[in-house]
Order: structure tokens, then sequence, then C-alpha cells
């Protein structure tokens, strides 16, 4: 189809515009809070962070006693010159990082980190198209990150979220994408397993139908983020290119177990 993608277990140059990435930095993890029952937010305080823009991620590295390292990447939820990151991460139980990271890691532990990285998976005001965020479960980082810097940065330009989460407990910053909703930004919800009582509609996936109903129409040329599981976003892309979007205008970003 043409659509450009990145998946999270593949590395990067090691650029951007602002920030040659060269070496690690110690991160120190100064908050956690759960976000589902599977998932957990970590906030790391980073000496040296150089800041990031909505969507970039960033590689971090674990040590075993034994000297044994382990690297992943992941999406920042954080956006900004702040010198601490956000991450949200969903456990995958055979992964080797992510359970450490749900289950053990605690504030006052270090890890280290690398980046930013990535510059074309990135939303900054400059972009003055409508937009059009689809999430598939922990998914949500970059995006949430991306509709936190269209916030703050009071822009008028119309965003839209279609958030695809198995039951209403597994929804990551659950509130604050409440709080962002405006006249600017739309929110809609696809539950895949169990609805709230009284949902309108029954649980089931995001099909070509919901994208059609529930996003930005191709007719209206907007830029497409979509960022989830492997299968989830090669569907939700082969159904907007189905449905009349620009190859050219859809990125995607997926993911798999770590």
């Amino acid at each position: 189809m043409g659509i450009r993608g990145r998946n999270s277990g593949t590395g990067e140059p090691r650029t951007n515009e602002h920030h040659t990435v060269t070496d690690w930095l110690v991160g120190t993890i100064t908050h956690v809070r759960t976000e589902t029952p599977t998932g957990r937010s970590l906030t790391i305080a980073v000496d040296g962070w150089p800041g990031n823009l909505a969507g970039q991620h960033l590689d971090l590295r674990l040590t075993a006693p034994d000297g044994y390292q382990a690297v992943r990447s992941y999406s920042i939820a954080s956006v900004g010159a702040d010198p601490s990151v956000q991450l949200a991460v969903d456990k995958i139980p055979t992964g080797e990082v992510s359970p450490y990271l749900v289950d053990d890691v605690l504030p006052g532990d270090q890890l280290e980190v690398r980046g930013p990285l990535g510059r074309w998976f990135v939303w900054t005001p400059e972009d003055t198209r409508p937009i059009q965020l689809i999430a598939g479960g922990s998914g949500i980082v970059p995006l949430v990150a991306m509709a936190r810097a269209h916030a703050a940065s009071g822009s008028a330009v119309p965003f839209r979220l279609l958030y695809s989460v198995r039951s209403p407990q597994d929804r990551f910053f659950a509130d604050e994408i409440a709080a962002l909703e405006s006249e600017t930004f739309r929110v809609d919800l696809v539950y895949t397993r169990s609805t709230p009582e009284g949902w309108p509609t029954p649980a089931g996936r995001v099909t070509r139908d919901v994208i059609e109903a529930l996003t930005l129409p191709a007719s209206d040329a907007p830029g497409v983020f979509v960022c989830g599981p492997t299968g989830f976003v090669e569907a939700v892309a082969r159904s907007l290119v189905d449905l009349g979007h620009e190859p050219q205008n859809v990125k995607t970003e997926r993911f798999g177990g770590s």
C-alpha cells in the first residue's frame, strides 16, 4: 500500500533535528501509576534529556547483575522540553522487559535511555491539516503525546481519536483523555470484549464500517496516525486506503511482545 510504518522492535538512525543520540543517559524513576490491570505509566527523570516532539520514541536498556542487557523501544507519552519523560507499558507475560517495568520497578530505580528517536511519526502545531488518531490498546502512548501537544499549543486544527480497547478498565490515560475533549478534539471509543453498562453499541472489533463511521473522511485529506499491535495496524491501514485515504497521508507504528 505504500504506507510508511515503523516496528518498535527495529532501530532507526540515532539522530533528530536538534540532537545527535550517541550515548546512553541514566534515568531515575520518579513516579509510577497503575493505568490498567496489566499496564503502568512511568515517569523518568533523565539528566541531559533534550526534550522531544509528540510521537517520538526512545530506546530503554536494562542490565542484569550478571551483565546481560536487554534493549527495547518505547513510545514517549510526554512532549516538550521537560527533562523527564513519561512512558506507558502494557505487560506481555512472556516478555523479557515489560513484566519488570510493570510489576517490579519502583521510584528511585535507575535505568538507561537513548533518544529521542524518530522524525516522521510526529505531529507539530505547524501541521495545519485535520488529524485523525487511531489507537489499539497501549498504542495510545504516542497519540496521547500528540493530543497533549495539540491542547498545549492552543491549535484550532480539528483532531479526532478512535481508541480501541478490550474493556473500559483497559484504557490508558482514561481521565486525561476525557478531560482533553473539546470542540477541536473528539474522542470515539470502541470496546472489543466488554462495554460499559448502557453503551449504545455491542463489543466488537474496529472494522472498515466502524472506521468509515467514526473517523474523518478521506475527502478532508487528514493526516492519519495509527498505532497498536501489528495485526490491528495492518487491518486499519488497509481499510483507510479502501476508503480513499492517500497512502502517503497514513503513518503507522506497530509493536510486538517485549
